[in-house]
């Protein structure tokens, strides 16, 4: 058991001493070591992809559409893409027709400006990259609506392309179980519409961290992916540093199985009991770079406390909330049970899903958001702001003395199995 601690908190860390007679569990997945040369690992797993996939010839391929992540996603698109594009040019892909989508998903396009943030310079400079918006419907191909009755509107310019490929990592979700595949495509690039039918399955109890096969949430994603016609995903396996531990390319459905095995070897840790406190960091930037993407980590650290226990999450959030439709939702709510009769009233949108997945939590649980946000912020969406941990663990009773801690420094890529 330890006491002082060092946590990730955007750009930096966060350092702490527990006060005198706490101490605290480190809940943290066994070091992975990361792949000795990540270019390397790259290049051989175009090389040899999995199940056999073969690469097509691309003397009459008009164009090929890559999706990239945008900036909310840790991906080392510096150590992915090169070998990609190496490849596709030694395959005789001339370089005017390799197009770069970025799938922002219902998040806001990025500005040109903002592409070196997520892409090499000299892949913004010699490529054609656009980002992706869910509301411009002129821009939107409808492909008529999955099993599942979500109705598939996609990025007509990656649609209309003659291969198309997806580019991310594999690494556990708190609701559609883990990332990757096609789902940089087949949420990334698709309509409001369709990403809203898609995720208000969130509210099955099989869409939740770590489930694929049983997840109706995931497996729709995979018939979006289906319906747009993705050819190739290169995904990468990343260690707790966010490094490259390996990467797959091939089938999107081949990769994604083939992945899921080794993510949760990396993410998943065995924890003994339930706490009373659980002291989560998100896992820095880019993952801590609002609230929307900082709740993910909420969802985890609430699998290991206790009924009436505390979470404080530990996250910057320079940007916020990350979502306007979050905290118009918002106005006027004092209450989880608030939060729910309002989302029954106005129907499942994406944006107010977060103050539900939060009011969710709520319900059983104390929150406290250790961030550079607004006191007045952090209160309107129903949790308790400060701005130290130390003085967060004071909220939690006037004599903390026997509490259970435990300590998550990377929540979001943690999966823990309470055996």
């Amino acid at each position: 058991m330890k006491r002082t601690f060092t946590l990730p908190y955007g750009n930096s860390t966060l350092s702490f001493e527990l006060p005198a007679g706490l101490t605290a569990d480190l809940i943290e997945p066994d070091t992975t070591p990361a792949a000795h040369d990540p270019l390397a690992e790259v290049a051989q797993a175009l090389e040899h992809p999995i199940n056999d996939w073969k690469w097509p010839a691309f003397k009459s391929t008009k164009a090929i559409g890559i999706a990239v992540n945008d900036k909310t996603r840790p991906v080392p698109h510096q150590h992915l893409l090169p070998p990609l594009l190496k490849k596709l040019t030694d395959m005789g892909v001339a370089a005017d027709k390799i197009n770069f989508f970025v799938a922002t998903g219902t998040h806001l396009p990025l500005g040109f400006e903002e592409f070196t943030k997520i892409l090499p310079k000299e892949i913004v400079d010699h490529y054609h990259v656009e980002s992706h918006n869910c509301d411009e419907i002129g821009n939107l191909f409808y492909l008529g609506v999955t099993q599942r009755q979500t109705p598939v509107y996609v990025n007509k310019r990656f649609r209309d392309m003659d291969f198309k490929i997806v580019v991310g990592n594999i690494e556990p979700h708190h609701f559609a179980g883990f990332s990757g595949g096609v789902k940089t495509a087949a949420i990334g690039l698709t309509g409001r519409q369709t990403i809203n039918a898609n995720h208000a399955m969130l509210r099955d109890s099989f869409a939740t961290i770590a489930e694929y096969e049983n997840n109706p949430l995931r497996q729709d994603i995979e018939e979006i992916g289906e319906a747009i016609g993705i050819d190739l995903a290169v995904n990468a396996v990343l260690n707790a540093d966010k490094q490259i531990v390996k990467v797959f390319a091939g089938n999107p459905r081949a990769v994604i199985l083939a992945g899921i095995p080794l993510s949760r070897a990396v993410c998943q840790k065995t924890v003994p009991h339930r706490y009373d406190v659980v002291i989560a960091s998100v896992g820095g930037h880019p993952k801590d770079i609002n609230l929307y993407q900082s709740q993910k980590a909420l969802t985890h650290a609430s699998l290991l406390t206790k009924d009436g226990g505390t979470v404080i999450l530990v996250a910057a959030c320079p940007e916020g909330s990350g979502s306007k439709p979050y905290e118009t939702f918002m106005e006027g709510i004092q209450t989880p049970e608030q939060v729910f009769l309002k989302f029954e009233q106005e129907g499942f949108k994406v944006g107010p899903h977060k103050a539900f997945q939060i009011a969710r939590e709520l319900k059983r649980i104390h929150v406290i958001l250790v961030s550079q946000m607004s006191d007045e912020l952090v209160k309107k969406l129903l949790l308790i702001p400060e701005h130290n941990i130390v003085e967060a663990l004071k909220r939690v009773s006037p004599a903390p003395d026997g509490l259970s801690i435990a300590i998550m420094p990377h929540a979001t890529n943690t999966i823990p199995d309470l055996g």
